[in-house]
């Protein structure tokens, strides 16, 4: 039985009620509940509650509104929180739930909505109307977007591009129809597990303005999120070029030919001509496109409903025009010689013939002759002159011989090739019952230079071809890995219903399901027409890339109902308009990263206009993409945005992945159709496919993603957004303390895991900084460094000065360069604290196994007798815990940071053989700059009756074995020297001994401390 709970309000005065007034209608009139009123939803009522099922009182879920002398009637069935009139508000009651005026909406109410359709991502709408100077502000409205208006279209016109239009004919007649569709279906693949991996991301929590920047920063931490974020911008912002770079394209090749400025004298200059026209006119619509998203991103919002109508017309003229070629296919011949393409372009009389016959009339009675043209089996039909006198025929050469003999005689030395095979007409778009998808099932792969070939056609033995000839040649050499490259930009676009989730009304369930709807669309219709175009078109055609063979035609075009022209316009104008969205979404993106505060050097580009445009983003966005205009080629500027693009997926399905491994508490997505493996899948095809387009790219775009990385880093300001590298180091952290748990370390392993105990005085300073510069030479950045400190008092009553310690400490640690941790202990004594400090310091294998302290200053004159009792105790308890202890003697003399030494020695004076710390010591701080240009000097002592110069051979020998670099020096002692050097010892011996007495310790402490301070003098 479902439950139902009711949130009751009761106002304690008429005017606590929002917008009620003693003007406002009496809204008590028809409420159940006298001054109650009771807010409630579909969802929450039960089918008892609607029936009065149980005996309890059926609730009252309507109230009418009187004002102005209309009423109103309110369901919690009907969502009426906007304010509509009555016609359209009982329209709308005639559907019983509010799923089904989704999904049968009245016919004005849906071109209402069309014509409303925005494009734009999350932000610029709020930035279109504040550009509205001199209109009333508008209320704030809940949004109230669709999962078809909100996420579906946007998706679908930005996965829509001008690949489809331009490149995908080529593609097909190149790798075939079986290797075209592995192409595409591999692709969508790629794009459909992204997909499906960013739901589960962005239904776990809200998407701000960012889009896919937000969601791959707060799931794999501001290093991962800014490099892919950079990566994610620059893949947009060479999109935009590569749009215009194709509007370009078909301008001046498909529409206005004659508009292009460089023309090229002769056949090797065509290809720089079209470049330089490409970068000229590419500079143009870049300068007016950003002009316009300057002035206001409104006029481009306007523009969105005409982009995405053109979009959908082009791509219905295809499938309508595949349909009308089986029944009566369109007229485009194309010419052949043998079994090579000729280029329609070259030859102005459009005779695909060697020769034509002239007919030669006698002159009449009037003095002229007449001359007609009849080609034998040719298109052009004989005049017909009613009682003609008697005529001669005359043989004459066409365009297509003067090309290949470069003469007008018939008896010219011609091309071999050329006399050897004959020409003919195929037709260039069969048609769908014409049996082409046979002969276009294979891949058909040529190198730069080559002659476009029908290889089911016979000629004689085939000659060298020269650029001079009319034949259509292949700009590119082509390979399956080069078409991947170029196709794929054809299948991005997948964000756009992410980058809009604060427009929609519901996000959690519009993203995932318009997203991968799009994706099913976009992908049916790329793989139906690779089957279409391999069906309808012969493949000599599908391969002439720029249509040469079909007098300039857009190869898709031919095939599009009812002219070739509605494709031309559809995909100029759809083309522009991505590039005006990929100019318009990419300075957004750029100023979300900025505004993070994540790479230092972005900041300014978080600023803009007063009402938040993003100025200096879009200039660096327009001078971005000027770049990928100067490159001028469409087919070199694809895979270049291919690189990044994959790069930001494959990190989206990364970041899915391991918040599904890692089961973090807060992944709870409402997309639950996602599984890890998927993802990896996933991460598996992205790397995959970028290292198959182009491996050199792939290399330069990961170098990119590292350097960002490892600057954010360094570098960039730190950011703590529950990430899942965090939950990931966090399992890596706790494998590996499991792991150093198995047994204690090799002597190979050993380094010195520092505890640093530092005193802070009453202005809580650090008394001895230089003991931390110590540690930072001794460590060099390795192994672990803890520095604590004590201090006196009760830890309920400071806590706050135990903070205020540790962020002191933590900033003369970044100010020293030391990587480590702070842990600050309060106690009611300062020796029990380092004893606490010393037992609990560390977890697991990361245990400090080296104290390092200071040696009290002054101790003798000092009043206060706790200072050398706290030294006396802490060295007790370091001997205890069977730890080192360094206690570095006038440490403020000793060199910082930024005193590197030129020259001197660290002596070292080795009497006791401690299995080779001492040497190690030295020899770690070697390694620091400081300390790397001096030398080490090892002192040991000999007596009269030892050989000293064996001691010294053994004593290199031992260094040698340890591949310590080293100074010997043994000093000789006497007898007498030996004596007084014992005797003075004995004396400090008694010395301390007294002050142990005056520490008042038991007799048993004080023969272990003097034992203790006795093998500890024998030290250095």
């Amino acid at each position: 039985m479902a439950s139902s709970v009711r949130f009751t309000v009761t106002p304690t005065k008429a005017e606590d009620l929002p917008g009620v007034s003693d003007t406002s209608p009496d809204i008590s009139s028809r409420s159940s509940g006298g001054g109650k009123v009771r807010f409630g939803s579909r969802e929450s009522v039960s089918r008892s509650e609607m029936t009065g099922h149980g005996g309890t009182e059926t609730p009252d879920h309507s109230y009418t509104e009187h004002g102005d002398g209309n009423s109103k009637i309110s369901s919690v069935y009907i969502n009426n929180t906007h304010g509509v009139d009555d016609d359209d508000f009982y329209d709308r009651n005639l559907a019983l739930f509010e799923e089904e005026m989704d999904t049968r909406p009245k016919v004005s109410s849906l071109l209402n909505r069309l014509a409303n359709y925005t494009n734009l991502t999350q932000g610029a709408k709020e930035h279109e109307e504040a550009e509205s100077i001199g209109e009333k502000k508008k209320s704030s409205k809940s949004p109230q977007m669709g999962t078809f208006m909100g996420v579906y279209l946007p998706c679908l016109q930005n996965i829509f591009g001008v690949i489809l239009f331009l490149r995908l004919t080529w593609v097909v007649g190149s790798a075939g129809i079986l290797q075209g569709l592995c192409i595409v279906f591999v692709c969508c693949c790629c794009t459909l597990l992204t997909a499906i991996s960013m739901s589960a991301i962005a239904t776990n929590g809200v998407v701000p303005a960012g889009g896919s920047y937000f969601m791959i920063s707060r799931s794999l931490g501001p290093e991962f999120g800014g490099a892919v974020g950079l990566c994610f911008y620059l893949g947009t912002t060479f999109a935009g070029a590569m749009y215009i770079l194709g509007a370009i394209e078909i301008l001046l090749m498909y529409m206005a030919p004659e508009a292009a400025i460089f023309s090229a004298k002769g056949p090797d200059g065509e290809g720089a001509a079209m470049l330089n026209n490409m970068r000229v006119y590419g500079s143009i619509f870049l300068l007016l496109m950003s002009l316009l998203v300057f002035v206001g991103v409104k006029y481009v919002n306007k523009l969105a409903s005409i982009f995405l109508a053109c979009v959908i017309i082009s791509i219905l003229s295809i499938y309508i025009g595949a349909l009308v070629s089986a029944f009566q296919p369109p007229h485009f011949k194309v010419c052949m010689l043998g079994n090579r393409t000729i280029n329609a372009h070259d030859f102005a009389d459009r005779n695909c013939k060697k020769t034509v016959w002239l007919q030669h009339q006698p002159p009449t009675e009037n003095g002229d002759a007449n001359f007609t043209f009849f080609p034998e089996n040719g298109t052009l039909a004989p005049t017909l002159v009613p009682s003609p006198p008697p005529a001669t025929s005359v043989e004459t050469t066409t365009d297509l011989w003067r090309l290949f003999c470069h003469s007008q005689l018939l008896n010219a030395s011609c091309d071999e090739y050329f006399l050897s095979n004959n020409f003919t007409e195929i037709d260039g778009i069969p048609g769908l019952a014409s049996g082409a998808i046979s002969e276009n099932l294979w891949s058909l792969y040529l190198s730069k230079g080559e002659v476009v070939e029908k290889p089911t056609v016979e000629s004689s033995p085939s000659t060298p071809t020269s650029i001079d000839q009319p034949y259509v040649f292949a700009d590119i050499t082509t390979s399956f890995t080069l078409l991947v490259g170029i196709f794929f930009p054809s299948v991005t676009g997948i964000m756009a219903g992410s980058n809009r989730s604060g427009d929609l009304k519901d996000a959690q369930r519009s993203i995932p399901v318009g997203t991968i709807m799009a994706i099913l669309t976009t992908s049916l219709v790329y793989l139906s027409s690779v089957v279409l175009f391999g069906a309808c078109i012969d493949g000599v055609v599908l391969r002439d890339k720029f249509g040469d063979s079909v007098r300039g035609n857009l190869v898709v075009g031919t095939l599009a109902w009812p002219s070739p022209w509605v494709i031309v316009i559809g995909s100029f104008f759809s083309t522009c308009g991505a590039g005006l969205q990929s100019l318009t979404g990419a300075p957004r993106l750029l100023q979300a990263i900025a505004k993070d505060n994540i790479i230092p050097f972005l900041r300014v580009f978080g600023h803009g206009k007063a009402n938040g445009e993003p100025t200096w983003a879009l200039l660096l966005t327009a001078l971005i993409a000027e770049l990928g205009i100067l490159i001028a080629s469409l087919d070199l500027v694809a895979p270049i945005l291919t690189m990044f693009f994959l790069m930001c997926y494959l990190f989206v399905n990364l970041a899915c992945a391991l918040q599904t491994l890692l089961r973090s508490p807060n992944w709870r997505p409402r997309f639950s159709y996602y599984h890890w493996s998927l993802s990896f899948l996933g991460m598996t095809i992205c790397l995959a496919l970028m290292f198959i387009s182009s491996w050199y790219y792939a290399i330069v775009a990961m170098v990119i993603a590292s350097m960002i990385y490892k600057y954010i880093e360094y570098h960039g300001a730190e950011k703590e957004w529950g990430d899942g590298i965090r939950g990931l180091s966090l399992s890596a952290a706790r494998y590996a303390l499991l792991r150093l748990e198995e047994g204690p370390p090799h002597t190979k392993n050993w380094r010195p895991q520092l505890l640093v105990l530092l005193k802070l005085d009453e202005d809580a300073h650090v008394k001895s900084p230089r003991l931390l510069t110590f540690a930072s030479q001794l460590k060099a950045g390795k192994g672990l460094t803890i520095v604590g400190t004590v201090a006196s008092g009760n830890f309920l009553q400071s806590y706050g000065e135990a903070l205020a310690a540790e962020q002191t400490l933590k900033h003369l640690m970044e100010k020293e360069r030391v990587k480590g941790f702070v842990q600050c202990i309060v106690a009611q004594k300062p020796r029990d604290g380092i004893s606490h400090m010393i037992q609990s310091s560390g977890l697991g294998g990361m245990k400090p196994n080296t104290v390092v302290m200071g040696w009290p200053h002054a101790w003798r004159q000092s009043e206060d007798p706790q200072s050398w009792k706290t030294f006396i105790n802490t060295v007790r308890v370091t001997t205890a815990a069977h730890l080192a202890l360094l206690v570095p003697k006038n440490i403020s003399l000793f060199p910082s940071n930024s005193e590197p030494c030129t020259e001197g020695y660290i002596d070292v004076w080795w009497i006791v053989h401690d299995g080779g710390m001492l040497m190690l010591l030295p020899f770690l701080l070697k390694q620091h700059k400081v300390w790397r240009k001096c030398a080490m000097r090892i002192f040991t002592v000999a007596q009269m009756e030892d050989n000293s110069i064996q001691m010294k051979k053994d004593l290199a020998t031992f260094l040698y074995h340890l591949r310590i670099e080293a100074e010997v020096e043994v000093v000789e002692m006497h007898n007498s020297d030996i004596s007084a050097y014992t005797y003075e010892r004995t004396l400090m011996m008694e010395q301390r001994s007294q002050m142990l007495r005056q520490m008042r310790l038991s007799k048993s402490d004080r023969e272990k401390e003097v034992s203790t301070v006795s093998s500890a003098g024998e030290g250095p």
